[in-house]
């Protein structure tokens, strides 16, 4: 059982930065596809961005066109965390950030896909 928690959220300013960090426990940690995704109030949970396991130290990462560009995710698996760089915020970009392992290990942008979840963090963005 893969015990994940999201931290890093926060509100900042439109235009403005944050690093969220998701730290797995309970599980081998290189084995598993990372996601986030999120939850705006009254929407559905979307695809935010993936990194798959590695190849020969070579990750794959896959991201939503709202995030490419402005977002950044990335894994450390000696420190079992994983990653998102959120540059240039927009006030659309509020939400509950959630964190999502997956046992296939492939990165890509399905719910369906992730096995565990984190609880979420919340980011608010002022305009």
């Amino acid at each position: 059982q893969v015990q994940l928690v999201e931290s890093g959220g926060g509100l900042v300013q439109a235009g403005g930065s944050l690093r969220l960090s998701c730290a797995a426990s309970g599980g081998t940690f290189s084995r598993y596809a990372m996601a986030w995704f999120r939850q705006a109030p009254g929407k559905e949970r979307e695809f935010v961005a993936a990194i798959s396991t590695s190849a020969s130290r070579i990750y794959a990462a896959s991201y939503a066109d709202a995030a490419k560009a402005r977002f950044t995710i990335s894994r450390d698996d000696a420190k079992n965390t994983v990653y998102l760089q959120m540059n240039s915020l927009k006030p659309e970009d509020k939400g509950v950030y959630y964190c999502a392992a997956g046992a296939r290990g492939r990165g890509l942008g399905y719910m369906d896909e992730y096995d565990y979840w984190g609880q979420g963090t919340q980011v608010t963005v002022s305009s």
